[in-house]
């Protein structure tokens, strides 16, 4: 059984993929593309996938409200990725905010600059300390 951080990668990639298809307009059935990511049915990485994909302009609001002097289409494929997830999760799941904060900016670590992850991680606190 994979772990919550395990699946939220999973999450992220799914997502960058999506992008990828978007941006060079390759047709894609959002179903297929999780299954090619997770090996089981996950209701977790599911609900994350259908809720980003199709809350997608409502999390980049958010985001670009809190992100000073900048627009997270100037962050790299996985930054946006990482973002919209974390913001997702704080703001649609009942994962404890410091938890959706800690593994957002864990994945950041792990796939962008220092400076990406520091943005992600201001972006997020600001969002839970407004709540």
């Amino acid at each position: 059984m994979a772990t919550r951080s395990e699946l939220r990668e999973k999450v992220m990639t799914i997502l960058y993929q999506v992008e990828l298809y978007k941006k060079n307009k390759i047709e894609y059935d959002l179903d297929a593309v999780i299954k090619e990511n997770v090996e089981i049915e996950n209701e977790f990485v599911k609900d994350m996938v259908y809720g980003i994909t199709t809350s997608m302009d409502e999390l980049d609001e958010i985001a670009n409200s809190h992100l000073d002097n900048w627009t997270i289409d100037r962050l790299d494929s996985m930054g946006r990725a990482i973002l919209r997830m974390g913001i997702y999760e704080i703001k649609y799941m009942d994962t404890p905010d410091l938890v959706s904060i800690n593994e957002a900016v864990e994945l950041a670590k792990k796939y962008s600059d220092d400076s990406v992850r520091k943005m992600i991680n201001a972006v997020l606190d600001k969002l839970v300390n407004e709540e």
